[in-house]
This record gives structure tokens, C-alpha cells and sequence, in this order.
């Protein structure tokens, strides 16, 4: 059954905008009487029925309404360094919404290669994968913070806060050996010359855990997506 994204939704009756209702029209061409899913982004599933077409709207009727459809037990907070070639960052955003995560911080750190992204365009690369994957829960993409900037908004944090970085040190433990079942996570992912010897100073100060993602080297999205693999898989 194809998927609609309607964040505005409410009541029984409801009208696509024009963008959804020319994909639902002129690509996927559905016809008056078929069903349909709306999705909310708020946790909220609904079934639909075509009733009536304009020359610019859908106009849907609700039939059934599920909230909280597969909501998870744990919350998921990826902050990661944008990366040089956009293309990447965005396969990242793609991937860890199918697998289900709940915020993403684009990281401006020292030694990155990329400091502006366009939000408009990542919520759209993450608003089709949630609607791909039918993920009743849209994730937030927050403005793009300094590290130190996102050191401090997150310094109250009540769960789990880590930082994947390449540096030899201290020990490096994986996300299922430190971090209970259920929590809240928020995991610090670097740019492709890793964090700087002083970024990292700072978040383990701040309390943040260093993590080990495994003895090989991965780039930025290949680590982030580990991250949230990682995360998924102990709490299943």
C-alpha cells in the first residue's frame, strides 16, 4: 500500500497537498476507491480511502488510526560530522532512518571538510525514507552545531553519551557493553580526519565515553551507521 507523509493531519477527512497529491496522481496514477497509508511523523498510522480527486488535491477519508506504531523502547541521537561529498551524509540519513533513529545533529568539528548543509534538503532525503520504510516516527534534524556548542546544550543529558574516535589511550569499550537496554543514547561521530586531540578532551571531560566500533577504520557514514545498527540491535 503506498505511503503519504501528512505531518498536519487531524479528523477524519483530509486533503494532500499539492506535491503528494501530484506523486499520487500523475506517478503512482491511483484511482478514486483505493486505499492508501498516511504516516504523521508523530507516531500516528493511518489507513485511507480515496474519495475524491481535484485537478490539484487528493482528498482522503480516514478509516483506521494507529498511534505509536512501532515505537521503540530507546531514544537515538546521532551528532555527525558532515561529510566533504554530500552524497554520503545523505546515504547515512537514508539508512539510519530505515533502521530507526530519533535525532541527528549535523557536527561542525575542527578538522571538518564541510561546514554548511542544507536542512530543506536532508529532512526531504529523511521524509522519503520514512515514508519508504513506513516509520510512523519522522526523525529530527537539528540546525548544525559546533562541537563545543553541542558539548554544552547536551552537558544535562540523563542517559548514555559517547564518542567514537581513532585516537590510542585509554580503553574503548562497544556500545552493549556499556549502555542498558531501553536507555537514551547520544553517540558523537567525527569528520574523515577524525576529532582533534582537544575535542576529544572535551567530551571525555563532559563525561562522554569513548567507543569502539571494531579494529577497523570506517569512514564518517559507514561509523555513524554502525553506531545505529549497534544501538538497534541490543535493544530487539
Amino acid at each position: 500500500m503506498h505511503v503519504f507523509y501528512t505531518p498536519d493531519i487531524s479528523g477524519s477527512d483530509y486533503t494532500l497537498n499539492e506535491e503528494e497529491s501530484r506523486h499520487c496522481m500523475k506517478v503512482l496514477r491511483l484511482a478514486t476507491g483505493q486505499l492508501v497509508h498516511l504516516i504523521d511523523g508523530k507516531g500516528g498510522l493511518y489507513e485511507a480511502e480515496i474519495v475524491a480527486q481535484t485537478k490539484r488535491n487528493v482528498i482522503l477519508k480516514v478509516l483506521n488510526h494507529t498511534q505509536d506504531y512501532q515505537k521503540r523502547n530507546y531514544s537515538l541521537h546521532i551528532a555527525v560530522a558532515p561529510t566533504k561529498n554530500i552524497d554520503r551524509l545523505e546515504w547515512f540519513l537514508e539508512k539510519a532512518t530505515e533502521i530507526g533513529i530519533d535525532e541527528i545533529t549535523p557536527l561542525i568539528c575542527e578538522r571538518s571538510e564541510r561546514k554548511i548543509v542544507k536542512d530543506e534538503r536532508l529532512n526531504k532525503v529523511i521524509t522519503a525514507a520514512v515514508k519508504q520504510s513506513l516509520q510512523a516516527f519522522h526523525p529530527q534534524l537539528n540546525t548544525a552545531a559546533t562541537f563545543r556548542e553541542l558539548i554544552e546544550a547536551q552537558s544535562a543529558l540523563d542517559g548514555f553519551k559517547m564518542i567514537a574516535h581513532c585516537l590510542p589511550g585509554e580503553e574503548k569499550q562497544f556500545i552493549q557493553q556499556v549502555a542498558a537496554v531501553g536507555g537514551n543514547y547520544l553517540i558523537l561521530i567525527g569528520p574523515e580526519g577524525d576529532f582533534s586531540p582537544q575535542e576529544i578532551e572535551m567530551a571525555l571531560e563532559a563525561g562522554y565515553m569513548p567507543l569502539s566500533l571494531g579494529e577497523t577504520r570506517l569512514r564518517t557514514e559507514t561509523a555513524a551507521l554502525a553506531a545505529c545498527f549497534e544501538a538497534s540491535y541490543i535493544n530487539r
